[in-house]
């Protein structure tokens, strides 16, 4: 073959590339009010799923994989917070269960492959009261994660604490020990495996279905109970002093002990930390500066904390450099304002950021009147959908108001770096 048959046929080659390329992204276009299409193989889904109670984030990975992270209902009453969404008709763990047999790509039940809990706070794993139901099966009361399992099968649990639940110090909370009685349950009975997440690995989340289809795609576990990944294979290393060093006042809550990961498929790369904080009363405690350098940069970020004040802090936002951040928010001191201005800034890193919010009170929009047209969304599922192979991914927000989940805004497509 001569030199112009040879550059004639790469370039055809390229072309009918390209017009794959684009024929990809023009089949997932979408239109506002259209309800969001739903999840197809190769594509990856991020729901971050908006009851105004807590957080709870839904992923469907490429092959089908399903992950669910938290599924929070904070007892906090609504004075400071948010009304139950789309409506009190249902507790929160029941619109998520309904939620995720809406979008799984199992729809007949919605199984999950793996549920995850960042921590043990009620705003990720379930707030009880005396009034708050039993459940049928088990020893437990159904709040966030525990009403989901109980209403959705799961292959597989994974916290920070199994089996003993004592680290830092132990598990007493009425919210910590309903947990435990439903993570016993479910291995007792064998209605799923519980494991600790163990950190520095990649193949602890792991595609389930067809992980041969896509070799590009991994979750590295980054951090957990104050061990955080080093960078090199699957090493650790504690980023705590002993804690029969520290002073019993001193010693950090629950959120600096929050499990961390990255999901990377391609080129995309996706932060999320639970409720890890930088802003502490002793350098030892900040757990958002390592965790962020051995992370690197990412596409989207979920903000630590619910962009509460001791979080997002300057060293780790130019670590990760996020091209979106998603504020999963539900009172009114969130975002704080400083925590806004430094996500926003072009200061604290360069480029094009868009931020979005699952929920803002008035007095919070009040408050941050400077910042409000700069903020994408404002209320509703946010949704971010990665195309095939990672190269390009779309930002989706849906109505929470029902259960049309019908488009209200669409943003991207994005270039991955």
């Amino acid at each position: 073959m001569n030199k112009c048959a040879l550059l004639l046929k790469n370039l055809v080659v390229i072309v009918l590339l390209g017009l794959l390329s684009c024929n990809t992204l023009f089949s997932q276009e979408i239109q506002v009010g259209d309800p969001l299409p739903l999840w197809s193989d190769g594509y990856l889904d991020i729901h971050f799923v908006n009851t105004g109670k807590g957080e709870s984030a839904f992923y469907i990975l490429p092959d089908g994989t399903t992950l669910l992270v938290d599924a929070g209902v904070t007892l906090a009453s609504e004075v400071r917070g948010i009304a139950t969404r789309p409506n009190t008709s249902r507790t929160p763990g029941e619109w998520i269960a309904r939620y995720i047999r809406h979008f799984s790509p199992d729809r007949n039940n919605g199984k999950l492959n793996y549920i995850m809990t960042s921590h043990f706070h009620e705003d990720h794993i379930g707030g009880i009261t005396p009034e708050t139901k039993s459940s049928p099966a088990g020893q437990y009361k159904l709040s966030g994660i525990t009403e989901v399992g109980d209403l959705l099968s799961c292959d597989k649990l994974i916290d920070r604490g199994w089996p003993d639940y004592d680290y830092p110090v132990p598990l007493t909370s009425n919210v910590g020990i309903n947990y435990i009685k439903f993570a016993q349950w479910m291995e007792k009975n064998k209605k799923g495996t519980v494991e600790q997440f163990k950190v520095g690995v990649n193949n602890q989340l792991t595609l389930v279905n067809n992980p041969q289809r896509y070799p590009n795609f991994e979750i590295r576990n980054i951090a957990s109970n104050g061990y955080i990944w080093t960078g090199v294979a699957d090493n650790s290393r504690n980023h705590l002093p002993p804690i029969k060093d520290i002073p019993k006042e001193d010693i950090p809550d629950q959120n600096a002990f929050s499990i961390a990961f990255r999901l990377s498929y391609g080129k995309f790369d996706f932060f999320t930390g639970g409720d890890i904080y930088s802003v502490t009363d002793y350098l030892w405690q900040n757990m958002e500066t390592p965790i962020g350098l051995v992370t690197g940069p990412v596409e989207v970020c979920k903000a630590n904390h619910h962009g509460n004040f001791d979080t997002m802090g300057k060293d780790f936002l130019q670590a990760l450099r996020p091209r979106a951040i998603v504020i999963h928010n539900w009172i009114a001191q969130q975002p704080d304002m400083a925590v806004l201005r430094r996500m926003l800034s072009t200061k604290t890193y360069p480029g094009p950021r868009d931020v979005f919010t699952t929920n803002m009170r008035n007095e919070t929009i009040i408050v941050a009147g400077w910042a409000m047209e700069r903020l994408k969304s404002q209320q509703g599922h946010v949704v971010v959908r990665v195309s095939p192979g990672g190269d390009h991914y779309s930002i989706y927000i849906l109505d929470d108001s029902e259960e049309s989940y019908n488009v209200k805004a669409v943003f991207g497509p994005y270039l991955s770096d």
